[in-house]
């Protein structure tokens, strides 16, 4: 797929891995369309991007809701014209142990809604945003390439079991898609990041982060722009499709 020009759309694109996402393919000429709950942070994203010359606008959406999805898809539409490009990469997590339990006593168990707030966002909105993302390269005719971002973790990570049963969902979803929409020239790949050096893992308590980093091969975290350059790759690489990118620095959970 050739970048320049083309309207890409990215979830989660106010900071972080969407943000390096958007830099790298905005640099290359795309037109990108950020998808955020933050405007306040969108519109300093933005700001940030057009000090690069990237062309970036701001679309304030909650991914897990099916009406607000549909609309800003619509806004994208009218305000840039129809996406050629997706990025799925809004996520959140709420890590806890299935059942926590002392001395044969349980403690504490995950909550229905610390399961169903990570299946809305990480599963249900990576649906949402490629089923009207799709919509949109059908109708215009045009061929287009959707990429998920999973997670190593969806192989099953300790204290995750909602992220990890999303993740694995999103890997499933790419080559089903994959399948699915390649008789309509659209294309559907995932990347797998491991651990990444984001706003999240700055938050994590230094001796908890020292143990990651001696567990990974190349012995260092990896940086949003090695995930950024992963998704690219997908996008311009037109025989790339159904497959699931692993970049985590040779970590195998």
């Amino acid at each position: 797929m050739h970048i320049k020009g083309a309207v890409i759309a990215i979830t989660g694109g106010a900071q972080g891995l969407g943000l390096a996402m958007a830099r790298m393919l905005g640099e290359k000429g795309a037109r990108i369309a950020l998808i955020d709950m933050d405007g306040e942070r969108l519109d300093e994203a933005v700001n940030v991007l057009a000090d690069s010359r990237v062309e970036a606008h701001a679309f304030v959406a909650n991914v897990a809701e099916e009406s607000s999805v549909a609309e800003v898809f619509e806004e994208i539409r009218a305000k840039l014209g129809p996406v050629s490009g997706l990025v799925n990469n809004a996520g959140i997590t709420r890590d806890g142990l299935l059942v926590k339990a002392k001395e044969g006593d349980v403690v504490s168990t995950m909550s229905l809604q610390q399961w169903q707030q990570v299946i809305d966002v990480n599963l249900t909105g990576v649906f949402l945003c490629a089923r009207e993302a799709a919509r949109q390269m059908i109708e215009a005719d045009r061929q287009g390439v959707i990429v998920n971002i999973s997670s190593i973790s969806r192989a099953g990570n300790m204290g995750q079991s909602n992220y990890a049963a999303a993740k694995a969902g999103v890997a499933a979803l790419t080559v089903t898609w994959a399948k699915e929409l390649a008789r309509h020239g659209i294309r559907v790949g995932a990347v797998a990041p491991g651990f990444i050096e984001t706003e999240m893992t700055a938050s994590m308590r230094p001796e908890i982060l020292e143990k990651i980093t001696r567990g990974i091969p190349l012995g260092r975290l990896g940086l949003p722009e090695n995930i950024a350059d992963s998704v690219r790759f997908i996008f311009e690489n037109d025989y790339f499709s159904g497959r699931v990118l692993e970049c985590d620095g040779a970590l195998r959970i």
